[in-house]
């Protein structure tokens, strides 16, 4: 039983940096009907700013509070993924809005392999560790480990995650993103600016990419340049468990990921008989993708591209 709900924690932590970044990658797919392969790696340059942040204060001011440091870096990566992001959509999509969906598809997989380039000219290829700035000691609760950085990640999530829908479905911005969706051409000639709605629509992915690279960073202690390649595509993997395009379909999915994934890595190597261990969890992440592809393509909760305002 142990075992059991240390896993839940652990997949909850899990799922909720996976619905993070999957809601990166639905939002844009529901109003462009793209999906942005570069995502992921926005994720890395995120993390790997943050922890340039962190170390530049942690030289100049020692005596710095670790939730101020740790702060500022999370603001820098935010604000650096945003920048990017909106340079990705302004060179790489707008010019193909029009173009055959293939054309979108390929300049999106070439801006991936140019941002792992760039990433690793500029940090180099090693492995970095995330020096721990929150105390990290074990809280042991009916014999479950949880830290307090792990609670943290769980609660920010779920609070960014709780203000995502109440911006879209309550705000001006909102309305006017669900309405871009429908018909960019007709939410036009509303009065709706669709070249502001898409950008807002990336740079808000894009802060959400950048606050769950610092939190995969922190929560794992350690940063390097592909960091964020296979955590954005099981982020994919959820906006399809859940229905890419659907908002709280992203969440569900992203959390239900989680969950299998800690579950399958800690009864693997029982179900198995040892013949596997828990380094093989990521089968479970694309086996996952199969199944729903093959049986409920639309996913758990069915593609929504829009809502009506």
């Amino acid at each position: 039983m142990e075992t059991f709900l240390q896993q839940i924690i652990n997949g909850l932590v899990l799922g909720s940096m996976y619905a993070l970044i999957a809601l990166g990658y639905t939002m844009v797919y529901g109003i462009m009907n793209l999906i942005n392969f570069a995502h992921g790696d926005v994720l890395t340059v995120g993390a790997l700013t943050a922890l340039s942040t962190i170390l530049l204060l942690q030289a100049l001011f020692p005596g710095m509070p670790g939730w101020a440091v740790i702060g500022c870096g999370l603001l820098a990566a935010i604000t650096v993924c945003v920048t990017l992001s909106l340079i990705i959509e302004r060179v790489a999509y707008r010019p193909l809005r029009n173009a055959p969906r293939l054309a979108p598809l390929i300049s999106a997989i070439g801006v991936s392999i140019v941002i792992q380039t760039v990433a690793m000219l500029v940090w180099g290829r090693n492995y970095m560790t995330f020096p721990q700035l929150i105390p990290n000691t074990p809280i042991d609760v009916a014999g479950v480990t949880v830290t307090a950085t792990k609670l943290l990640v769980i609660a920010l999530s779920a609070l960014v995650m709780v203000g995502l829908m109440l911006l879209v479905n309550r705000t001006k911005l909102g309305r006017a993103m669900r309405a871009t969706a429908e018909n960019p051409r007709v939410a036009g000639l509303m009065g709706v600016n669709p070249n502001f709605v898409i950008a807002a629509t990336f740079a808000i992915g894009a802060a959400l990419a950048g606050l769950a690279g610092v939190m995969l960073a922190a929560t794992y202690s350690v940063a390097h340049f592909y960091m964020g390649f296979l955590p954005g595509l099981k982020a994919f993997t959820a906006a399809v468990l859940g229905g890419i395009g659907n908002i709280p379909g992203a969440m569900l999915g992203g959390l239900l990921l989680g969950l299998i994934e800690a579950l399958g890595a800690g009864y693997i190597g029982q179900l198995t008989g040892g013949v596997l261990g828990s380094h093989y969890q990521d089968v479970f992440a694309f086996a996952i993708l199969i199944i729903v592809l093959v049986f409920r393509p639309s996913g758990l909760l069915g593609e929504r591209v829009a809502d009506r305002a």
